[in-house]
């Protein structure tokens, strides 16, 4: 009777070590096998080596590339600006890009080494010049709120954090002022409310102003969300509420119906490797609303690349590996984008997932031939 328990208790170790431990073992083998097919741009999928992918936005824009590229190379603000203005009212698109432009000059700001004036942290030379030759250019502003929040964010823990975030606020309801109809600087007061902690009241009121002057705006949504999350100040009841309220109110060819997936992710348990969770009632609803938001809006949305980088975490956790391979396709070269900006080393993160959804299509009998070389 011992030695029977004995070896009850041990394979009952066993399937609680050894069954982990084998998918765990499969999983890395299937990252190495797509790795070696991934990093390699002849092996006849077409996909971006890993040292190419752009890591400073989350699809392509070549006219923000060129502006970031002249700025990078002649150190002058003007393209950055002439891009906004040529932008003018396409909020998405111009909330987009002044992200970008912000990051690069924290970027910019973290290559160099710090640099301080009166004891206040700024950005690239450009950009300083920019606020100082263009006071009342509102896209200059923005960009400089956006790249304070930036700074704040990245080290939340610094006896500065409340200091900067302040700073943000007051360059945030500069630009309100001289860009009155335009919601991207109060889209960027909601990363500031939230990291100042303002009362549910206030940030229902702040969130209230942005919406009235882009009521169905995904990168508004995007930045609202957060703040009733269960991280911060709310709860995953709150932040699933708020994403099912604004998908039910989207309009037609609108991003929204895809936001439930973005509570969801904002929600996971830490240790979320079980398959099953990805193929749960839950998530299995959320990625078909990703997916019908990618249907229904217009191809060149900017927005729907974040929307696309995110489904394809989903898609490979959930094994839907066909699906996770188109994605892949239409994204595939920028990785500036939730959930890989999270990491350390984006780059190398959105790899080993394109790598696992490579050894997964072709486990399943998928091949490079005839794969899709056209790209958006």
């Amino acid at each position: 009777m011992d030695a029977l328990l004995v070896l009850l208790a041990a394979l009952a170790l066993g399937g609680l070590v050894f069954l982990p431990w084998m998918r765990r073992r499969r999983a890395v083998q299937q990252t190495r096998q797509g790795l070696a097919v991934a990093s390699d741009p002849m092996a006849g999928y077409g996909f971006v080596p890993l040292e190419e992918l752009d890591v400073r936005l989350p699809g392509p824009d070549r006219e923000l590339e060129d502006a970031l590229d002249a700025v990078r190379r002649t150190h002058d603000w003007r393209p950055a600006a002439e891009l906004l203005k040529s932008t003018g009212d396409d909020w998405e698109r111009r909330w987009q890009r002044v992200q970008t432009l912000a990051g690069a000059a924290a970027f910019e700001l973290a290559a160099g080494g710090p640099a301080q004036e009166g004891g206040r942290r700024t950005g690239g030379i450009w950009l300083r010049t920019w606020r100082s030759e263009a006071p009342k250019d509102p896209g200059g502003a923005e960009t400089h709120a956006q790249f304070l929040v930036v700074q704040a964010l990245r080290d939340p823990g610094s006896q500065d954090f409340r200091m900067i975030l302040e700073e943000a606020r007051t360059v945030c309801r500069e630009a309100g002022l001289l860009a009155p109809g335009s919601p991207i600087p109060y889209v960027i007061e909601l990363a500031v409310a939230r990291g100042l902690h303002d009362r549910p009241a206030d940030y229902e009121e702040l969130w209230s102003e942005a919406a009235r002057r882009a009521p169905h705006h995904m990168g508004a949504h995007l930045a609202a969300l957060p703040y009733w999350s269960q991280k911060w100040h709310g709860s995953r009841t709150e932040a699933e509420a708020f994403a099912e309220r604004s998908a039910a109110d989207a309009p037609t060819g609108s991003l929204l119906p895809a936001l439930p997936l973005f509570a969801v992710y904002e929600h996971l348990p830490e240790a979320n490797m079980v398959r099953s969770l990805y193929q749960s009632a839950v998530i299995e609803r959320a990625i078909e609303g990703a997916h019908f938001a990618l249907r229904e809006a217009p191809a060149d949305h900017p927005m729907a690349p974040h929307v696309r980088h995110l489904l394809i975490w989903f898609l490979v956790r959930a094994e839907r590996y066909a699906e996770a391979m188109e994605q892949l396709r239409l994204v595939d070269g920028h990785v500036g984008a939730v959930p890989w900006s999270y990491g350390r080393s984006p780059a190398a993160e959105y790899a080993a997932y394109r790598a696992l959804a490579i050894a997964g299509w072709e486990q399943l009998g998928g091949t490079s031939t005839g794969f899709p070389q056209d790209r958006p």
